[in-house]
């Protein structure tokens, strides 16, 4: 558990740690040092490099470069030997960056050493700060697990997990009933693996409260179907229920938080794989909202069993939708990796989100629903196309797409995340990531529907 290595505040405890000090580059930070590290400093050329970690016996610099990055202390956990620290001037973020740098997949490892522990300072809430870090190691965890390992039936397994821990219902679709029960484009996607597709329902909180409903895409594996991936673009593809992670870790710290809300979580988990009867390029399905659609690729599966979920979602009536997906490539080559775009049209909740984003340093991006290209989406034998041809505006097109499935009277929020790190940073390991659920979680905090 990450979180054992964050000490509640004990005076006696904190006052003994050994204390670490954050120096900038280029700045007098390290006046604020014991002389005989600042000396031990000029000694080995230690300037404040961003990570860099240089210790004494009156104990430790670390380097945080211009400044920029909240979450600089992850270095100290990751470099410091086993033993209690303290960081001079520490606030919360610095114990959650601590926590950052502790996380470690280690599932497969046999071998799994102790950690630096950091003696938290008075006044932080110490059980918030280890709930938030546990839920962003969480869907680390389910992300960076292999598909063999996490398949539909294992998605399943997680959110009952769930349910028994909080007291959640929870109800489940599987396999033919998806037919019998009208969900057929999640059943067109996930019917040629060998694990049966299903649709998970989780509910939780008083009934009459603000109806908040999660839809996360559960793609356990993305071969690409019949329009098969490459090496290099399947490589990565155990990511692809990145959103059914993100969508179960925001759930679990909105019922450990016990906000006030009605929620829903609802999870098209599928693998999208390959076999005789697998759907094809050119087919046309019928969604349970009505609509009919034409197969232009197999490979823009995860639009589709959204559709099928957010459709089902809508018709109990939630005052606000959230849907999470690594639903395109288009969405990295616009903002990159490291930055997700959402998409809104209520202008209030919109600004609320953004605010909550600057306030947790969980960034994310605005883009526009630009209703013109929603002409893209046209098809010559169906009502649409799932992948309209073209390379322009492809994460804008795949979210209006998924408006047309979006309940009409209430607030619609969509997150193309990546869930993915590509290059390491203090706390940030290359691997699975959780993206936004710390600045939903803060925008939804005392939420109500206006």
């Amino acid at each position: 558990m990450i979180g054992d290595v964050l000490i509640g505040y004990e005076k006696a405890r904190h006052d003994g740690a050994r204390p670490v000090f954050i120096i900038r580059e280029k700045s007098d930070d390290i006046e604020r040092a014991p002389a005989a590290l600042a000396a031990l400093a000029k000694l080995n050329g230690f300037a404040g490099e961003a990570g860099a970690v240089l210790a004494g016996p009156e104990g430790v610099l670390l380097g945080a470069g211009d400044g920029s990055d909240p979450f600089i202390a992850a270095a100290g956990a990751e470099r410091l030997p086993e033993g209690d620290y303290r960081i001079e001037g520490a606030d919360a973020t610095h114990c959650f960056a601590w926590l950052l740098g502790a996380y470690r997949f280690d599932r497969y490892k046999s071998a799994k050493p102790a950690g630096a522990r950091l003696a938290a300072p008075a006044g932080v809430d110490v059980a918030a700060v280890r709930r938030e870090a546990a839920a962003v190691g969480y869907v680390r965890d389910l992300v960076n697990t292999p598909a063999a390992d996490m398949g539909p039936d294992a998605l399943e397994r997680e959110a009952r997990t769930l349910a028994d821990n909080s007291g959640a219902a929870i109800d489940v679709v599987t396999g033919g009933d998806l037919l019998s029960k009208n969900f057929p484009l999640i059943h067109a996607v996930g019917r040629a693996a060998a694990v049966a597709p299903r649709l998970i329902d989780l509910q939780w909180g008083r009934k009459d409260a603000p109806r908040v409903t999660l839809v996360g895409k559960g793609v356990t594996f993305d071969s690409g179907g019949l329009d098969i991936k490459g090496a290099d673009g399947m490589a990565l593809m155990k990511k692809d229920m990145g959103g059914a992670a993100h969508a179960l870790g925001l759930a679990r710290l909105i019922i450990e938080e016990k906000f006030d809300l009605n929620l829903r979580v609802l999870i098209p988990a599928v693998e999208n794989a390959i076999s005789g009867n697998a759907f094809r390029p050119g087919d046309v399905i019928r969604s349970r909202k009505g609509l009919s659609v034409e197969i232009g690729n197999t490979d823009a599966e995860g639009r589709l069993v959204l559709a099928d979920a957010m459709t089902y979602g809508a018709e109990a009536a939630p005052q606000l939708m959230i849907t999470l997906a690594t639903l395109t490539g288009a969405a990295r080559v616009a903002l990159g990796p490291e930055l997700p775009p959402f998409y809104c049209d209520d202008e209030p909740f919109a600004a609320r989100l953004l605010a909550a984003a600057a306030q947790t340093n969980d960034p994310v991006w605005r883009m526009p629903l630009w209703k013109p290209y929603a002409a893209s989406l046209s098809s010559s034998v169906a009502d649409l196309n799932n992948a309209p041809g073209g390379s322009f505006a492809g994460s804008v097109i795949a979210a209006l797409f998924l408006k047309r499935f979006a309940p009409e009277n209430a607030v619609w929020g969509h997150f193309d995340i990546y869930a993915w790190r590509a290059k390491a940073a203090p706390g940030r390991p290359v691997g699975g990531e959780a993206q936004s659920i710390r600045a939903l979680l803060a925008a939804l905090r005392d939420w109500r529907p206006d």
